[in-house]
C-alpha cells in the first residue's frame, strides 16, 4: 500500500459532500452561540473521517480513532455513559483493529481497501454477538443511571454491529452506522433541548447519516469494480 496526500484520492463529489457537511456543522455551531468549540472540532473530524471511510481509504480509520476519543469525552460530560463506553471501549479499539485490517488488505497497490463479500452466516453471527453485548451493557448503563437508557442500549447494539462489519470490510458497515446515526440524532436532540450548545452534535450526525448513506453506495460500486478486475 502506498501513502500520499489522502485528498488526492477523493472525487469531485466527495469534496463537495465534505465541504457541505463541514459548512452545516459550522453554521449549527454559530446558531448555538459558539460556546463549545470542542464539539464543533469533534464533529468536523468525524465527518472528515467518514468521507475517507466511504471511499475505503485507510486515512479515514486513523481519523475515526481520534473522533472516538473526543466523542467519548463529550458523552461523558453530558452523562451519556452508553455513548462514552461504546466509543472509548468499543469503537476506539475496533477502529484501531480495523486500521490494521485495512492496511493488510489493500486493493492492489493503492490506498483503498479490498472490499470483502461476507456470507449470510457472518451477518447472523455478528447480529447475535451485538444483541448479547447490548443485553449485557443494558445492566451496566442502568447501574450508571444513563440518560435515555433504552436509546443508549440500542446505540450500543448498532455501533457494535457496524464496527464489526467495518473490520470485516463489508459494504453493509454503512447500513449499521446509518441506523446508529438516526439513534444518535435522537439522543443529541434531547441534549440540545436542555443545552443549545449541543446543536452541532445533532448537525454532526445528520451529516454522518448523509455520508454513511453515500458510503454504502460507493462501497457497492467499489466492490463491483474490484470483482470485474
Amino acid at each position: 500500500m502506498k501513502f500520499s496526500n489522502p485528498f488526492k484520492d477523493l472525487k469531485k463529489f466527495d469534496i463537495i459532500l465534505w465541504l457541505t457537511s463541514v459548512a452545516v456543522i459550522i453554521v449549527s455551531f454559530a446558531l448555538s452561540g459558539g460556546s463549545d468549540i470542542v464539539n464543533m472540532i469533534t464533529s468536523v473530524i468525524g465527518v472528515t473521517a467518514l468521507i475517507f471511510v466511504a471511499n475505503g481509504l485507510v486515512f479515514g480509520q486513523a481519523l475515526l480513532i481520534l473522533f472516538a476519543l473526543l466523542y467519548g469525552l463529550i458523552s461523558l460530560y453530558f452523562s451519556y455513559y452508553g455513548e462514552m463506553i461504546t466509543y472509548v471501549f468499543m469503537s476506539l479499539p475496533c477502529a484501531v483493529i480495523a486500521l490494521f485490517s485495512w492496511l493488510k488488505h489493500p486493493y492492489k497497490d493503492t490506498n483503498r481497501v479490498t472490499v470483502n463479500k461476507l456470507k449470510a452466516i457472518h451477518f447472523i453471527l455478528v447480529a447475535i454477538v451485538s444483541l448479547v453485548g447490548a443485553f449485557i451493557f443494558y445492566f451496566i448503563l442502568k447501574a450508571l443511571n444513563t440518560e435515555n437508557l433504552y436509546i443508549s442500549t440500542f446505540s450500543v447494539a448498532t455501533s457494535f454491529f457496524a464496527a464489526t462489519l467495518t473490520y470485516l470490510r463489508s459494504p453493509y458497515y454503512a447500513i449499521g452506522y446509518a441506523v446508529n446515526d438516526i439513534v444518535l440524532i435522537i439522543l443529541w436532540v434531547y441534549a440540545s433541548v436542555s443545552d443549545i450548545s449541543y446543536l452541532p452534535m445533532v448537525a454532526c450526525f445528520v451529516t454522518f447519516l448523509a455520508n454513511d448513506s453515500y458510503g454504502f453506495y460507493n462501497w457497492k460500486k467499489m466492490q463491483k469494480m474490484q470483482n470485474e478486475n
